[in-house]
């Protein structure tokens, strides 16, 4: 008597399964964003400061010396770059009257202008002025205590970085032989060259984003001073660290160097040699920036990317926007390894089927398997 083989599932039954599964987890990072948001970073810190450690340890610092010398040479070096940005915005407070004039100037005049060539009354435009700043603060308070949770938020993580990082350092052998024992043996291998793939993605696009924002941090300072704009050392630091979300910082970047630059008794040339700038800095950073020092190892698509940004930012607010390439890079790792997920690994990534055409012949071959399995058992 033939065997019964084992219908697949229909391609609908499926797909609600799978679109029931990212419900949830988007669920769960909504609501534990406090919880998994400093351990992503802290994995982030941890991967980055490993070879630190492994030189010290090898210079025969015992481990665990190692892994505090390691965690407290980053928190100086963060120190450090606050003090500096601290210095800047200092400065740029003494100013402040100065700035504030030459803001209400421009203001008044755009106010003017609005009036002359759209026939606004002053009075209707202080009421869309008053609409618009009123649902403002509705969004600023929306998500999570206002003002004061966001001011508090980020203190908190960075509270929590140094000490998640010191202990996913000191117990990081005992995590990966949990995360390799929860697989049969048979997976073994397979397991522990996902994790370090994982960990050469997280190294990569680290090392990558801290050399991209000192290259943009120059770029974009020596080229304010060649056109005056004051705080050109402040805004080049602020335009690096806004770049590290991606394709929308740079929009909010080059918005606020325009404004300071207006405040400043900036004229229209000025404004369009700063949109000049940008325009060249970030034509720079995407074509051999990017390619050359963080691409090497995340190979995601720029419509994937854009989506995570505003996924991850709806999720956990700036963070989120942050963690959203490291995170879908490593989802492509394991899509790509993990036999039954290669097709979200193609959705995410940039390959073509020039660049691999195994990878677009891997399902159809899959799928010519099952049917002469299904035939033969037949």
């Amino acid at each position: 008597m033939p065997s019964e083989s084992v219908q697949p599932q229909p391609f609908y039954h499926r797909l609600s399964h799978s679109l029931l599964a990212l419900g949830l987890i988007a669920v769960g990072l909504y609501l534990g964003q406090d919880i998994w948001v400093p351990l992503a970073l802290s994995v982030l810190l941890a991967v980055l400061l490993r070879p630190v450690e492994g030189w010290l340890e090898r210079r025969g610092v015992h481990k665990v010396v190692a892994i505090t010398l390691a965690v407290l040479l980053a928190m100086l070096v963060l120190a450090g770059i606050t003090a500096f940005i601290s210095m800047q915005i200092a400065n740029f407070a003494d100013d402040w009257p100065k700035l504030q004039r030459n803001l209400t100037q421009f203001y008044n005049d755009a106010k003017r202008w609005v009036r002359r060539e759209y026939h606004v009354s002053n009075r209707e435009q202080d009421k869309y002025i008053k609409q618009a700043q009123e649902q403002l603060v509705q969004n600023l308070q929306g998500s999570g205590g206002g003002l004061l949770s966001t001011i508090l938020g980020p203190l908190g993580t960075l509270t929590l970085l140094p000490i998640y990082a010191f202990l996913l350092l000191y117990y990081r052998t005992m995590l990966v032989n949990a995360i390799v024992a929860l697989f049969d043996r048979q997976y073994t291998s397979r397991v522990r060259e996902i994790l370090g793939q994982v960990k050469v993605v997280i190294q990569s696009y680290t090392v990558g984003l801290l050399l991209e924002a000192a290259v943009i941090t120059g770029l974009t300072a020596v080229g304010l001073m060649v056109i005056g704009v004051q705080y050109a050392v402040l805004l080049g630091v602020i335009t690096a660290l806004l770049n590290l979300i991606p394709y929308i910082g740079v929009l909010i970047a080059s918005g606020m160097t325009i404004m300071v630059a207006m405040a400043n008794d900036g004229g229209t040339s000025s404004i369009l040699w700063i949109i000049v700038l940008f325009t060249a800095v970030q034509f720079i950073d995407n074509n051999f920036i990017v390619p050359l020092i963080v691409a090497g190892k995340v190979k995601v698509n720029a419509l994937m990317s854009i989506l995570g940004v505003l996924v991850g930012g709806a999720l956990a607010g700036v963070s989120g926007m942050f963690l959203s390439i490291p995170i879908i890079a490593i989802l492509k790792v394991i899509f790509d390894r993990v036999e039954g997920l290669e097709p979200w690994g193609l959705l995410i990534g940039d390959d073509t089927p020039e660049d691999a055409p195994h990878l677009f012949r891997l399902r159809s071959r899959k799928r010519k398997q099952e049917l002469d399995k299904a035939a033969a058992s037949e």
